[in-house]
């Protein structure tokens, strides 16, 4: 299926934040998810949840995995602004919407090892939280650039806490993972991911197996700043 390509200018990162990002690799945009789109994405997430056979590929298990990807609230929430200006800070290029899918730990799962995403292919992942989440219920820990020695070390990570409706905005290549949900209460989130458009080809190629069934054809550019250099 091929779609004409829609540019879309992306906003520059405020100064404090783009050296925030600089420093730690990632950011939270605290409260980015508008109120009154909250209660729809939670209702898009449950309502995409569906058995192990709706996806091409295995999903891991001790997760609850949503298919959510037409639904235009989600679609919205991707191209929050805020959201955007930040994967244009990282990516410093064209870059497109790879894919989002909905992901909650399990009452007891959800622990992952400290890894990184990025595979060297310069990518953004998001977490968009639906509900409350801290260490209690499977939280995500990231360890900060600025404190990255090279191999993942659980004693320079931190977890990350907050409310619905945060975005977790990271270099893909950061080392992260989540944590173990000990409470079992529900910790529901989109994950999403941008790539910069030169990977456009090898993306299309594995839509399929990936699930990807949204129209992915608008390029991101982002604008040029009008910060001073520091």
């Amino acid at each position: 299926m091929h779609h004409r390509l829609m540019l879309t200018e992306v906003d520059p990162l405020a100064g404090d934040q783009a050296a925030a990002l600089v420093r730690d690799g990632y950011l939270l945009l605290r409260g980015a998810v508008p109120v009154a789109w909250r209660d729809m994405l939670r209702a898009a997430f449950d309502a995409g949840v569906g058995s192990s056979d709706q996806w091409s590929a295995p999903r891991g298990g001790g997760w609850r995995h949503a298919l959510l990807d037409l639904d235009p609230t989600v679609q919205r929430t991707c191209r929050l602004p805020s959201l955007l200006a930040v994967g244009a800070e990282i990516l410093a290029g064209p870059f497109f919407l790879t894919q989002v899918e909905g992901r909650e730990p399990l009452p007891g799962e959800g622990h992952q090892p400290l890894h990184r995403d990025g595979a060297g292919a310069k990518a953004v992942s998001a977490l968009v939280f639906l509900d409350a989440y801290g260490p209690d219920n499977g939280a995500t820990r990231v360890v900060p650039r600025h404190l990255d020695r090279g191999e993942p070390d659980e004693a320079s990570s931190l977890i990350v806490a907050g409310d619905a409706g945060d975005i977790l905005v990271f270099d893909a290549d950061l080392p992260h993972g989540a944590t173990r949900n000990r409470s079992g209460a529900r910790r529901r989130s989109l994950l999403l991911s941008f790539m910069q458009e030169r990977h456009r080809a090898s993306q299309d190629a594995c839509r399929a197996i990936r699930n990807v069934r949204m129209d992915t054809s608008e390029v991101f550019v982002p604008r040029e700043s009008a910060r001073p250099l520091p």
